[in-house]
């Protein structure tokens, strides 16, 4: 079953009338050929989807990072990795399924790969409890994360969720403290890390694996300290001002960029990842190797001191004088 968003409903509706019409070739009425109708459809269609989604909103790319046909962290593991080999469980608690890891391979480069995992249907999202990690998820990312230090291989991170989960159970196990740590031994691995957003870059929840020598967005993921909803119901006490949220929050890819957050925005097909899975692996892997190989040339030392002053610079605003007022 195909899911539109609704901004999506015009070219929706005219691939309708496109299948319509090469299902029932007798019922073309303009004046031409059939086939000639059919042309002109797809072209029409493909013009919509360039107007469409090159006039995107803030709120309709958080739409787009949410989409339930998205490419998750698995399907780039099969898509733009080979040889995957998953590693489970923290050595303390237990094996939470919200993230996915292992050994694997990019290219020529041999990497350990972590990434956060959402489910397609109700049963698979109730097993990755949507996305959204418990402290012990963290600490076997950390596990991961310290294997491939040991072993010298680079470390490549996916990121999709909408945050770490909230629940009694994480605060019982301390939730906060994991992710810190996590950011704290992040910051001093030797061997190269690249993140990845691909999805939603959801609050603490995402920068649990998001220290890196380059951060990279997807070009319709997002990234932020907050839902566009719950900003919107702290500032305007109602969730429907989302939309003007997510505009003010500037939390998608170009914003990102141009405020120094990301280092590189990997591009989607027109229409989204979604339209075409494999052209959005096909980029994301190109942009990891491109950023791995020029990572992977630096002194240790050098890598290390780039690492923490990029970290260090974020956060600094800059407000007008008062004489300048």
């Amino acid at each position: 079953m195909k899911h539109h968003l609704d901004f999506e409903k015009p070219i929706a509706e005219l691939q309708r009338k496109l299948e319509e019409l090469k299902q029932h070739p007798e019922n073309h009425s303009l004046g031409i050929s059939w086939e000639e109708e059919i042309r002109l459809l797809e072209r029409k269609i493909e013009d919509a989807r360039r107007h469409i989604f090159s006039n995107l909103t803030p709120w309709q790319r958080v739409q787009l990072a949410r989409h339930p046909k998205r490419p998750y962290t698995q399907d780039y593991l099969r898509l733009a990795f080979t040889g995957f080999e998953e590693l489970h469980g923290d050595r303390m608690y237990g094996d939470d399924r919200a993230f996915v890891g292992g050994f694997a391979q990019i290219g020529d480069r041999k990497v350990v790969v972590i990434g956060t995992q959402k489910g397609r249907d109700t049963k698979e999202n109730i097993l990755r409890n949507f996305g959204s990690a418990h402290p012990e998820g963290y600490r076997k990312a950390l596990r991961l994360m310290r294997l491939a230090d040991k072993f010298g291989l680079p470390i490549v991170t996916l990121i999709d969720t909408a945050g770490a989960y909230p629940g009694v159970g994480s605060e019982e196990r301390h939730i906060g403290e994991a992710i810190a740590v996590n950011l704290r031994e992040m910051m001093l691995f030797n061997v190269p890390i690249i993140a990845v957003v691909i999805g939603e870059g959801g609050s603490g929840g995402a920068l649990g694996i998001g220290v890196g020598d380059r951060v990279l967005i997807l070009e319709n993921a997002y990234y932020s300290v907050i839902s566009p909803e719950g900003c919107s119901a702290i500032l305007w006490k109602n969730r429907s001002a989302a939309p003007d949220a997510a505009a003010a929050l500037r939390i998608t890819a170009t914003d990102l960029r141009q405020l120094g957050l990301v280092d590189d925005i990997v591009s989607e097909p027109v229409g989204g990842a979604h339209n075409d899975p494999a052209a959005t692996a096909a980029s994301l892997k190109d942009a990891v190797l491109r950023h791995l190989n020029e990572v992977s040339a630096q002194p240790v030392e050098e890598r290390l001191r780039n690492r923490y002053r990029k970290f260090r610079s974020f956060g600094h605003v800059l407000e007008p004088s008062a004489q300048a007022a």
